[in-house]
């Protein structure tokens, strides 16, 4: 089972939550490792490309310790797919730095497991600002909101052509699934229902402070 969304969303303490709930094996994207990712908020022409590439050969590495891994010994949680590096790379790589990132993609994308359930978090741009400031990542101050815009958009356009994996959709602006318990619990019963082809979970709440 995979958690995606856009910077600040809320994947990895979602993916977190989950594990516990159904008692499986947690795999986090390296974020915080990345030693280009702060020079990268600071010009992203720049440092783009040293700073996609070293994502896309972290994720590779990780999908192919969970490839070799006894995958039937129980659920797996991560909190990001594979897949959509690619929707950074678009939007950040020249011309001529996406063909040479995309010959690289293509080699690895074949080698890495497909999961059972995507879960697409999606929340309004105010709402994901405020989640990353509360989080408080030093390098993360220096987002742009525009960028944080456009890449809300890449995602939407990504997942509304995805169908290699079943696709739950969640609106989360007005939920919190740390804080709530009846937020989560109600997640949970919707993906225990979850079979193929794609859904959208909107959940009807009282929004909160």
């Amino acid at each position: 089972m995979v958690i995606e969304g856009p910077i600040g969303v809320g994947k990895t303490s979602l993916a977190t939550l989950l594990a516990k709930k159904f008692n499986g094996r947690l795999i986090l994207e390296v974020v915080e490792e990345n030693p280009f990712l702060s020079s990268f908020y600071d010009d992203r022409q720049k440092y783009a490309f040293q700073t996609q590439l070293f994502f896309l050969l972290s994720r590779f590495r990780q999908q192919q310790e969970l490839f070799q891994q006894d995958l039937f010994s129980s659920v797996t949680l991560s909190d990001y797919l594979f897949a959509k590096d690619r929707i950074f790379a678009c939007l950040n790589l020249d011309p001529n730095e996406l063909g040479l990132y995309d010959r690289i993609f293509e080699a690895l994308g074949n080698r890495t497991t497909k999961p059972d359930l995507v879960i697409y978090l999606q929340a309004r741009l105010d709402v994901l600002f405020t989640r990353i400031r509360r989080r408080g990542r030093e390098f993360e101050r220096k987002i742009d909101p525009a960028y944080l815009e456009d890449l809300i958009k890449a995602y939407n356009e990504f997942f509304f052509h995805y169908n290699e994996s079943p696709l739950l959709v969640i609106n989360t602006s007005d939920i919190d699934f740390v804080q709530n318990e009846e937020d989560l619990e109600n997640l949970v019963g919707v993906i225990k229902r979850m079979r193929k082809g794609t859904h959208h979970y909107i959940p009807i709440t009282t929004p909160r402070k």
